[in-house]
């Protein structure tokens, strides 16, 4: 089962738009080492500039996903078709593969599947058609 929802993941076209809006009027604080602050931490498979809030002390963070220029991907297209706002929800699972395995038997429909060079997956993808219109997200749980 989840343990925890690890991050609301939204879209904006800057991110000085999304620091306007949830630093500045929020008044959420940009985790600068995990953003690598102020370039944003590289996602290459989707072409995007990521950013993470902190939301108060707590584990939960919202990310930040900003295309690059010249990007292509599906975040790319996303925004370009809806504009910025939620992206993506993920939750946190001890066991990813096991959760996978869980929604997989449960009918939802899984997009992609990264792994480590062990095997042992990073990250798993559910198409929103599935999930009740969201993008979801599981992540192995961080510790501390």
């Amino acid at each position: 089962m989840f343990v925890r929802l690890d991050h609301v993941g939204l879209v904006a076209y800057t991110i000085d738009e999304a620091k306007t809006i949830l630093g500045d009027q929020l008044g959420l604080d940009i985790d600068e080492k995990k953003s690598n602050w102020p370039d944003g931490s590289f996602f290459a498979p989707e072409q995007t500039f990521n950013y993470f809030f902190q939301i108060a002390k707590g584990e939960t963070q919202i990310e930040v996903l900003i295309p690059a220029e010249d990007a292509t991907s599906g975040t790319a297209k996303y925004l370009a078709k809806n504009g910025p706002g939620l992206h993506h929800i993920c939750f946190a699972a001890r066991d990813v593969n096991e959760e996978v395995e869980r929604l997989r038997a449960q009918g939802m429909r899984q997009i992609e599947l990264s792994a480590t060079a062990d095997g042992r997956p990073t990250a798993a993808f559910f198409h929103p058609s599935s999930v009740g219109g969201v993008l979801t997200e599981i992540v192995p749980l961080r510790e501390g």
